[in-house]
């Protein structure tokens, strides 16, 4: 058996095909970034600042918010690094980190998702019951699970990816995930691969199945409503919540469980997952909700009152 040395460090080769385009491409990645974390600190704000908006529906969206700014910021600022043409050096614990991260988040904040349609479930389908089934403490175990569901898929991923050698090339695309580390192992990465993908195709479609369940029972619900408001506003708020579903699992499904031979659509689908998907969070769930919306022009108008005087 030859010698090998054992890498310590990544070099992240940047977005393929887009050379000459890195100025451009880091002014509206940090548009967009600088965008979804003032969008989502001004609801997390919101929500905590008006004690009408103390409910259960509220307290997740609030997390999802938290969640937003988390999930962009594992990748994104090493990314504006380098397409503003600092270091595209990465270290091999540093590497390791991002994967860890990005799918703890990531599957946590799919997780997340799930819970959501179930407390628009309960919410539309037994009114009156809501605030029973729903106790602060229900809310809270279900969110404990939802992290410890991502902290346990992060470890088995990064646990798998990072116990092979990695002795040859070095670069990987636009940060460290398992489709662009696992090809640069020496040694066999059948069984991690595999690990992989059945890893996150259960999760995704175990809590796809959930959310369809959700919102096909809360549905029929919907369509014995008599009053036209009442259903119009119940499908109002389900169409929103599973566009930004569709969203956040159509890139899923195209990265792990699908294979991508053009690079540039790669590469922007995982942008559109971990840039973009947040983003639309914000604007979908949260700006479209009119309670949201008054708490947000209070606290506007408060700041204004503080620095006028």
């Amino acid at each position: 058996m030859k010698n090998h040395t054992l890498l310590n460090e990544f070099i992240l080769r940047g977005i393929p095909q887009t050379e000459g385009l890195e100025a451009v491409l880091c002014a509206v990645f940090s548009f967009i970034y600088l965008f979804n974390l003032l969008g989502n600190l001004l609801i997390l704000v919101a929500i905590v600042s008006s004690s009408t908006l103390h409910m259960p529906m509220y307290f997740f969206l609030g997390l999802l918010s938290i969640f937003d700014i988390l999930f962009p910021s594992v990748t994104c600022p090493k990314m504006l690094l380098y397409l503003s043409g600092q270091s595209p050096v990465i270290s091999y614990k540093g590497c390791a980190s991002q994967l860890y991260f990005y799918h703890l988040l990531g599957s946590a904040e799919g997780c997340l998702y799930s819970v959501m349609s179930c407390d628009r479930f309960v919410a539309i389908c037994h009114p009156l019951r809501y605030m029973l089934i729903m106790k602060p403490g229900v809310c809270v175990s279900l969110v404990v699970v939802a992290g410890l569901v991502g902290c346990l898929h992060g470890t088995i991923l990064t646990s798998f990816t990072f116990q092979l050698s990695y002795c040859g090339p070095n670069q990987v695309d636009y940060f460290c995930d398992i489709p662009a580390v696992l090809p640069l192992a020496c040694t066999d990465s059948a069984l991690a691969q595999r690990v992989g993908s059945i890893n996150v195709g259960f999760l995704a479609l175990t809590l796809l199945i959930s959310i369809c369940v959700c919102y096909t029972l809360t549905g029929i619900t919907i369509l014995r409503i008599h009053s036209a408001e009442g259903r119009q506003k119940a499908f109002s708020t389900c169409s929103a919540h599973l566009i930004a579903i569709l969203c956040a699992y159509g890139p899923v499904i195209i990265i792990y469980l699908k294979s991508t031979p053009n690079p540039l659509l790669g590469a922007m689908v995982q942008i559109l997952n971990n840039i973009v998907s947040p983003m639309l969070n914000l604007l979908i769930y949260s700006l479209r909700n009119k309670e949201v919306k008054r708490s947000l022009k209070r606290v506007f108008r408060n700041v204004l009152l503080t620095v006028c005087e």
